[in-house]
């Protein structure tokens, strides 16, 4: 089964202007994109660069608090309850809008200032909600743990974590988002965590450590992992949130199988 790749607007092409990548994506093969945040612009647009360039919307995140004072997700912080459903029925808006079928929730960052259980519950209750909303809508809710080394703090830290959430949460609406590089930097054992935990992943996203550049520039063998996933029958979608160590399109190489470029 051939694998599907999305461009992450948010990471490739940034010598361009956000709406312009959309048709860079398109012209290097790319049949499907994905960013971090849609807020900053009309739906209506984005759907036109979308249609434009016959792309799928693939991913995007919800609202995440405020980003340049270091807040990196509301679902896990007290007091933002009210908040937080406000962002994820914006966000379920700009995925109906967009045709996207996939949200990723950010956990926030660790409250030291209350104990570990306390923050859970209130991170189990917000996803429950959220995932209720999403069902609605025919969208799944993912979550995705982040390495603590880039994230210093963020709640969300391994993949056992977020697996036995969504099993004790146990709603069809909520899974499983499996960052490549994120789970080497946490937990290693990549294709063993993945065998371990794939009834559960519904996105991948990839990246090389130690740069975070394109799978063919750092100490992952991609090659063996993409073997091994277009064995194991994976059909979701793989998301490219790399930072390239040149142009996007000069280091698209590893790729040219699979975006027939």
């Amino acid at each position: 089964m051939a694998l599907k790749f999305a461009a992450n607007l948010s990471f490739l092409y940034q010598e361009l202007p956000f709406l312009d990548r959309f048709a860079a994506a398109a012209r290097d093969g790319f049949q499907g994109v994905e960013y971090l945040f849609p807020y900053d612009f009309d739906p209506a647009e984005i759907r036109n660069h979308l249609e434009r360039n016959n792309l799928e919307q693939v991913l995007f995140n919800v609202r995440a608090g405020d980003f340049a004072k270091g807040e990196r997700g509301l679902a896990s912080l007290t007091g933002r309850e009210a908040e937080f459903q406000a962002t994820v029925n914006q966000a379920i808006d700009y995925a109906n809008a967009l045709g996207c079928k996939r949200l990723h929730v950010m956990a926030g960052i660790r409250d030291n200032t209350i104990t570990h259980d306390t923050q859970l519950a209130v991170y189990r209750h917000n996803l429950r909600i959220a995932a209720t909303a999403a069902e609605a809508a025919g969208i799944i809710i993912l979550i995705e743990p982040i390495n603590n080394k880039d994230m210093p703090g963020y709640f969300l830290e391994s993949v056992s974590m977020a697996a036995a959430l969504i099993e004790e949460i146990n709603h069809p609406a909520i899974r499983l988002q499996f960052d490549i590089y994120h789970v080497q930097k946490t937990d290693g054992d990549i294709i063993r965590q993945f065998t371990k935990f794939a009834p559960l992943i519904r996105h991948i996203q990839i990246a090389n450590p130690p740069n975070r550049s394109e799978p063919n520039n750092g100490e992952i063998n991609y090659p063996y992992i993409f073997d091994f996933l277009e064995s194991e029958g994976y059909d979701g979608w793989i998301g490219c949130e790399y930072t390239p160590s040149a142009g996007t399109t000069e280091t698209l190489g590893w790729a040219r199988e699979y975006l027939g470029r």
